[in-house]
């Protein structure tokens, strides 16, 4: 296993738009490792593909306290139940120290493939329910800063950009 490097905004990177995984094989599984090892270190409790400079449909997700229940999520589609919407304070990894409000549904239901390939579907609540929503929106090339205004999204990216220059 690897640790990757993290994109962080604004990176034109993070704007690529993820293809789907053709075939779930020793690649596509190691990936998957090395982003969990990624996201255990960072520490996040999420990870798209996209933000490990890899622009296929994957994504790793751990909400739990103890770090123990890995999730995989290959070609994740969700599918909104109902429009009933829920505001979460969200942050990212490739948004580092910026937390903000997102307003998201609160009920919905992901179908993916897992790390072998077989098809599942979860109807996630709470963090599990955001996360996955966030990490899709890495995958259609869209961050969370951009469902805040463009004031607070410009102060971020230039806060960002002048700490990597700074580096």
């Amino acid at each position: 296993m690897a640790l990757l490097p993290i994109l962080e905004f604004p990176d034109p990177r993070l704007r690529t738009i993820a293809k789907p995984v053709t075939e779930v094989d020793d690649r596509i599984r190691t990936l998957v490792d090395d982003m969990l090892e990624t996201m255990y270190d960072a520490p996040g409790v999420g990870l798209a593909a996209t933000q490990v400079n890899v622009h296929e449909q994957v994504i790793v997700i751990d909400v739990s306290e103890t770090n123990d229940q890995p999730m995989v999520f290959i070609n994740p589609k969700i599918d909104v139940l109902d429009n009933v919407m829920h505001d979460y304070e969200e942050g990212c990894l490739s948004v580092p120290g910026f937390y903000e409000s997102v307003s998201r549904p609160e009920h919905v239901s992901v179908t993916a493939l897992d790390r072998d390939g077989n098809s599942f579907t979860i109807k996630p609540d709470g963090l599990l329910a955001v996360c996955v929503q966030h990490e899709v929106d890495h995958l259609n090339g869209k961050l969370f800063v951009d469902y805040v205004s463009n004031i607070k999204r410009q102060r971020i990216r230039k806060k960002l950009e002048k700490q990597q220059r700074a580096l």
